[in-house]
């Protein structure tokens, strides 16, 4: 009797194990199945990422080519600038309200090198590095700088620095 009571608890585990297996077997191929999708997924997320983009930026494309349709039969200046301009001032309005692009101002700013890029830079009667001149704006990308700005810096004269703080020195005191 004892012998046929653990040949059939052998046989229950035996089922148990077998069923568990399976369900192990077919979680697993469900994991492989799911971190196969995320990566095929991710692959697409990646390539057409700029979809949206791209489609905003084919109907600027299409308002350059009425304006050079539009220039080659009338061949007026003015009238091709201002389309040109509105081609501009559309896109820009585009990419600013959609896609959170920033132009920033940089003439007569203290210059700051995470935002701005010194291409060039003169001596002049000033307590702090400021812009004086842009060579190309700058632009961000919500919070985060997307291209710095190519400026020209005033830099203070290298005796200005110690006169200042031996003015302020001497009135602290």
């Amino acid at each position: 009797k004892a012998a046929n009571e653990s040949a059939s608890r052998i046989s229950s585990l035996e089922a148990e194990v077998s069923s568990l297996k399976d369900q192990y077997l077919r979680k697993l191929a469900d994991y492989e199945n799911f971190r196969k999708r995320m990566f095929r997924e991710k692959e697409d997320a990646v390539q057409y990422a700029n979809t949206q983009l791209l489609a905003d930026l084919v109907g600027v494309i299409d308002n350059f080519d009425r304006a050079v349709q539009s220039s080659e039969t009338s061949r007026d200046f003015q009238s091709l600038h201002d389309g040109v301009d509105m081609i501009r001032k559309s896109l820009f309005g585009l990419l600013e309200s959609k896609y959170g692009l920033a132009r920033f101002d940089s003439v007569g700013a203290a210059f700051d090198p995470n935002v701005h890029e010194a291409v060039m830079s003169d001596q002049g009667d000033c307590a702090e590095p400021y812009v004086v001149e842009e060579f190309i704006k700058g632009y961000k990308l919500r919070d985060r700088v997307l291209r710095s700005a190519k400026v020209k810096v005033r830099m203070p004269l290298p005796g200005a620095a110690a006169a200042d703080e031996e003015r302020t020195s001497e009135e602290n005191a």
